[in-house]
């Protein structure tokens, strides 16, 4: 079995595969004051809960934007799964090549996402992970990684308006609000984050198809996609499992 494992600022999406099925995956929250050892605890009662065993887990593949894991991570493979875990980086992603202008500045999440995307579409793509920041990433025919755009997340723009504007209150963002027009404070913060989103969303679709050319499928992942993609009308798909089918592909090559 392989464990992969993303590592997120806010969240930790976590997956089992047996060969190339997806057993189980799990989304909980980064703790980077964590230990190893209290890690292993989480990870041990989730394998468990799914009667899956730590001795058949041959390797562990590791996407990681959080740099304090990085340490509580490798120690707690090392001490109880009994081998070093192998981390992605565009300098070992053979499967796609990356045209950014310096490569290594690319999130090994945006490259997971992609190698993801592509292997199950072998189309032109633009991705949307609605994470802690809002990324689109654009990847040609070929299959090549051309580059993306980065954007606050929502989550991030509702805080900063909470923390920022002294009379607002914070809000829910579970499901979008029937109408755009708010007749309340909450219901126009709600209307003015999630569908103002909305419009980015399709604004920058519709700036990037138009730089790549042709009619690139449009895919969403991330904790808040499926809210997206009920108000972003240039959604196609929602995947949220893009990031650990890219993971187990890249473990074939690391």
């Amino acid at each position: 079995m392989i464990f992969v494992i993303d590592v997120g600022n806010t969240n930790t999406v976590l997956g089992i595969y047996d060969g190339t099925t997806l057993l189980q995956d799990w989304r909980v929250r980064t703790v980077q004051s964590g230990t190893e050892d209290e890690f292993n605890v989480l990870v041990t009662n989730l394998l468990n809960l799914s009667q899956i065993n730590t001795r058949d887990i041959r390797k562990t593949v590791i996407s990681c934007v959080v740099p304090p894991m990085v340490t509580i991570l490798e120690s707690f493979c090392r001490k109880y799964l009994g081998h070093a875990p192998q981390w992605v980086d565009p300098r070992n992603c053979a499967h796609m090549p990356i045209l950014y202008h310096n490569p290594a500045e690319v999130g090994a999440d945006r490259i997971v996402n992609a190698v993801g995307a592509y292997n199950r579409h072998r189309s032109s793509l633009i991705i949307i992970d609605f994470g802690t920041a809002t990324t689109f990433d654009a990847i040609s025919e070929a299959g090549e990684y051309l580059g993306g755009a980065i954007s606050p997340g929502i989550h991030i723009a509702s805080e900063a308006l909470f923390q920022k504007a002294s009379k607002l209150p914070r809000v829910d963002l579970f499901r979008p609000p029937e109408v755009v027009i708010g007749k309340d404070t909450a219901g126009s913060i709600q209307a003015g984050i999630i569908f103002g989103y909305a419009g980015l969303v399709d604004g920058m679709v519709r700036r990037m198809a138009d730089e790549m050319g042709g009619a690139p499928k449009v895919i969403a992942t991330g904790g808040l996609a499926p809210l997206m993609k009920n108000v972003a009308a240039s959604i196609e798909e929602v995947d949220n499992t893009l990031t650990l089918e890219g993971l187990r592909i890249i473990s074939n090559s690391i």
